[in-house]
């Protein structure tokens, strides 16, 4: 069909398409281009070239016994009596059996002992959902392209294109609850935001299956489940330190009670200095434990209870936001799909009246199929409308995703390293406790060292010598 002419019937503007051509009403246009979908490429008189909805124009030539394009066949072949080819208003070649009113997409084979077409019913046009036959093959291009997850914001490329040079097979997308990504086996691997790191942002966009095998659990959900983990770990050390504080303090109080105990009191002599020594170093080293625990309440305790003490409410807070922005996006797509499902039945509605006028089995006047035509038209504005609003809704979703998820990442590695410093202080307190208590046991080992047993008997034996008179022998 390419070089047929055609005459518009509407203006159209073009401008929402980048490849849009411009044209008033009357204006006559060659065609170079007329794939399924109904966008053909024309180029005016004036030498300019674009595409354009195939609804905006009416061909001149009249449809009828229209012989089969270059490369189709080798040469014409009859049609079986009382079938007639015929051209839609797409383009498309259609068939017609002028006694049975049976419409077919096939040619139907003059073959003796083949059939006409494929079944006995009045169209054997499969029926189609949301752009494609059920069989599997698609009933026109689809007039939407979806986004890829990795498109930044800017992208002048978006779901709303409905240029065929920009079209998109939906064959290349996949939609996983309600979100478009693209096919595996069309893009197998995504350029990452940070290829150089194993970043929270590249890894969580899908959903997972639970372990239980139950049912699945989202991505985002994960980070999530991480972060709150990361908060009761967190928490568990918090106590963990507090039961420490909790065993120095009473360590402490029983170093202070004993050494207060009066065993072994009246030992004298320098082993009595060095006993009442080790005593007294009981009471040092109950001293250093109490300040050890102090200093791990306030340096090491609870800064880990006080750090991000709003933590579950802030990510409470972001899963909400970010919920709210999903259920934004499956009514968009909702009615994305509803206004697919529209444009199928104006265009399939188009082409009834269409074939009815054209095989006179009805009075319907040209009239009836201008306002077809507009009809059809207007429902693929309202599609494009949907898509645009779609792919703002995911595009927003999307920078919230990788906003929030770079934000938890960060939040992450805060944590950690807090966690590393004070870890390290409480390792720093238990290092200079030991050198405390090391000290208070040096005394100790000082006077055990002079204890000298002949110099604490010289000393006993002056203090307490009841006389030097020894006894003699008795004589007779």
């Amino acid at each position: 069909m390419s070089g047929a002419r055609c005459r518009t019937l509407y203006p159209f503007s073009g401008e929402r398409h980048g490849q849009g051509l411009r044209f008033a009403a009357g204006e006559l246009i060659t065609l170079l281009q007329v794939p399924d979908g109904g966008w053909w490429e024309g180029e005016k008189e004036d030498g300019l070239r674009g595409w354009f909805p195939a609804s905006y124009v009416q061909l001149l030539e009249k449809p009828g016994m229209v012989p089969p394009p270059l490369g189709e066949e080798s040469q014409i072949v009859v049609l079986p009596p009382g079938w007639q080819s015929y051209l839609s208003p797409q383009g498309r070649r259609y068939y017609v059996n002028t006694t049975t009113n049976e419409t077919t997409w096939e040619r139907p084979s003059s073959s003796p002992g083949i059939p006409a077409s494929p079944g006995p019913h009045r169209s054997s046009l499969p029926p189609t959902v949301n752009g494609y036959h059920v069989a599997g093959t698609p009933a026109h291009p689809p007039e939407t392209a979806h986004m890829s997850v990795r498109k930044s914001t800017g992208d002048s490329q978006n779901l709303g294109s409905s240029s065929p040079s920009k079209k998109q097979s939906k064959e290349n997308t996949i939609t996983i609850n309600c979100v478009t990504f693209p096919h595996p086996d069309t893009m197998l691997e995504q350029q990452l935001l940070k290829p150089t790191e194993w970043s929270y942002c590249d890894y969580f966009w899908a959903d997972k299956k639970d372990p239980q095998g139950n049912g699945t659990v989202a991505g985002f959900e994960l980070l999530l489940q991480k972060q709150l983990k990361g908060k009761q770990m967190q928490k568990e050390m918090s106590e963990f330190i507090r039961e420490r504080i909790k065993i120095e303090e009473e360590y402490a109080k029983n170093l202070a009670k004993l050494s207060q105990n009066s065993l072994a009191a009246q030992e004298e002599g320098s082993l009595g200095e060095a006993w009442a020594q080790v005593k007294k170093s009981l009471a040092d080293e109950a001293e250093v434990h109490l300040k050890f625990s102090a200093k791990l309440h306030s340096e090491v305790e609870k800064p880990l209870m006080n750090f991000r003490e709003n933590f579950k409410k802030d990510m409470k807070k972001c899963d909400h936001h970010i919920a709210d922005l999903r259920k934004q996006l499956v009514s968009r797509y909702a009615a994305v799909e509803k206004a697919r499902k529209a444009l199928t039945e104006r265009q399939r509605d188009l082409e009834m009246k269409t074939q009815q006028l054209e095989i006179k089995l009805s009075n319907k006047t040209e009239e009836d199929i201008k306002k077809a035509r507009r009809k059809s038209t207007q429902a693929g504005d309202d599609l494009m409308r949907c898509v645009d609003l779609y792919n703002q809704a995911q595009s927003k979703w999307f920078e919230e995703m990788v906003t929030t998820t770079l934000e938890l990442e960060r939040l992450e590695v805060e944590r950690v390293e807090m966690i590393r410093q004070h870890l390290c202080q409480y390792t720093q307190l238990r290092h200079e406790t030991d050198m405390f208590n090391q000290s208070t046991v040096e005394p100790v080992d000082q006077l055990l060292r002079k204890v000298d047993p002949a110099k604490d008997r010289e000393l006993w034996v002056r203090e307490h010598k009841t006389g030097n008179i020894r006894p003699v022998d008795m004589e007779i």
